[in-house]
């Protein structure tokens, strides 16, 4: 419409000029040979059009960088204000990059290995080595949940891969014949069983099997899910009065007893990217024994400022944008928008759950407690689901095992030189 009107004058204009030109001729004759050919009239209209078109697209193209002057007499550009370019820079889509992931794949392979590693300077297992030569897993199942079936076998796979013996008791449970007896037998069996270092009790047990007497009849030096009362005390003690002995918290392999393997596992992947939470404002989203508490006392040894959010928290908006690290352990899917993330936050979302999507082979797929896609937009680090902590719990498993092993023999030279593979990889993984 521009170019029309402009077009429209530019005629207009010419036809005056052409008018007032025929003045001074001096008859029909110069007025016939001073204006042009109907041809070359209709030429110029098309080229003025390209012109002013191709003007026109210019400046829209333009726009984003630059404003349109607003004087009516100009079509000039004029660079924008300080202002406007400072909008456009806080932009997270124009200038934030997404939030990089925290690849749990990858780091519980790396952990995985730096095991393998250890493990494979023990002497070579023989019918002649003494019991406990080597670290042993005992696993019991009880029921016919696929899932739980699917777990245990990742777990006694994980096991051989790195070197480690595994022992498996399964009960069918067929019309509910298990007892709480048998159970307690088998554990006691374990409990004294010198190549047994690490006892799990693969959870949920049937209704009517009671899961906390079953979990305390392990010994906690041999409860590598740190779910024994035992544990968990000395999980939530500070040593924080006069006397009390100090923790390395730092070094999950210095602890004299066992750390849960999920909470841990969210600690661990925060330092092998380098974060550290010391003075930092931590959020946990969640307040269940086996993840919530113990990571938000994690957060806590790590000297981070920690707040539990929870149902009855008011405003939960308002604390969560204040973290500066947030774990998300609630069971809900996508409960966390991205407007409740603080910029350049690290979240650590151990929710899994699924959600219904036609487009997908199963029919459904998995997510987090986060908004993933609206989330990235705004922290710097966050772990995708699947393929972020999930991985490390069965990592953590392994690595608790192994510590349970080197408890038991002590400081041997063979145990040093494992620790020494171990130093190593985590120096050369930082950097």
């Amino acid at each position: 419409q521009i170019a029309c009107k402009k077009i429209t004058r530019y005629n207009r204009e010419y036809f005056i000029a052409s008018q007032q030109q025929a003045v001074y001729c001096s008859g029909p004759s110069s007025i016939t040979s001073f204006m042009p050919s109907r041809a070359a009239v209709l030429l110029g209209i098309v080229v003025l059009s390209l012109v002013f078109v191709q003007s026109t697209a210019s400046t829209a193209f333009l726009a984003s960088p630059f404003e349109v002057s607003s004087a009516p007499s100009s079509s000039a550009l004029r660079i924008p204000q300080t202002k406007t370019m400072a909008t456009t820079a806080s932009s997270p889509s124009s200038s934030s990059p997404h939030a990089k992931d925290i690849d749990g794949k990858s780091i519980a392979a790396a952990i995985r290995s730096e095991l393998t590693q250890q493990i494979s300077l023990l002497p070579p297992s023989t019918a002649s080595s003494p019991p406990g030569s080597r670290p042993g897993l005992a696993v019991m199942l009880v029921g016919q949940r696929r899932d739980s079936q699917t777990y245990v076998r990742m777990k006694q796979k994980a096991c051989h891969d790195c070197g480690m013996n595994s022992f498996l008791r399964v009960y069918d449970n067929v019309d509910g014949d298990v007892t709480e007896e048998l159970l307690l037998n088998q554990i006691s069996e374990w409990n004294d069983d010198l190549a047994v270092h690490g006892i799990l009790v693969q959870l949920p047990l049937p209704a009517h099997i009671d899961e906390e007497v079953i979990l305390r009849a392990v010994r906690p030096d041999k409860d590598v899910d740190g779910l024994h009362p035992a544990n968990t005390a000395r999980l939530f003690s500070t040593s924080t009065h006069a006397g009390a002995a100090k923790l390395n918290w730092k070094d999950f392999s210095s602890l004299p007893f066992h750390v849960p393997c999920t909470p841990q596992g969210c600690i661990e992947l925060l330092d092998r990217i380098g974060v550290d939470v010391e003075g930092k404002n931590a959020v946990v989203i969640g307040r269940s024994n086996l993840v919530g508490l113990p990571v938000a006392m994690l957060l806590l040894h790590r000297n981070a400022t920690v707040t539990i959010v929870h149902s009855r928290t008011r405003d939960i908006e308002a604390v969560v944008k204040n973290a500066d690290v947030v774990i998300a352990a609630v069971g809900r899917a996508k409960m966390v928008p991205g407007s409740w993330l603080k910029k350049g936050a690290v979240v650590v979302d151990v929710g899994i759950n699924s959600v219904e999507d036609a487009t997908a082979k199963r029919g459904y797929r998995l997510v987090g407690d986060v908004d993933y896609d609206c989330a990235r937009e705004i922290c710097e680090w966050i772990t995708p689901v699947p393929g972020g902590v999930g991985p490390m719990t069965i990592a953590m498993l392994l690595r608790n095992t192994w510590n349970s092993w080197k408890r038991k023999n002590g400081d041997s030279a063979t145990a040093g030189a494992a620790d020494d593979v171990a130093s190593e990889a985590v120096e050369g993984g930082k950097q």
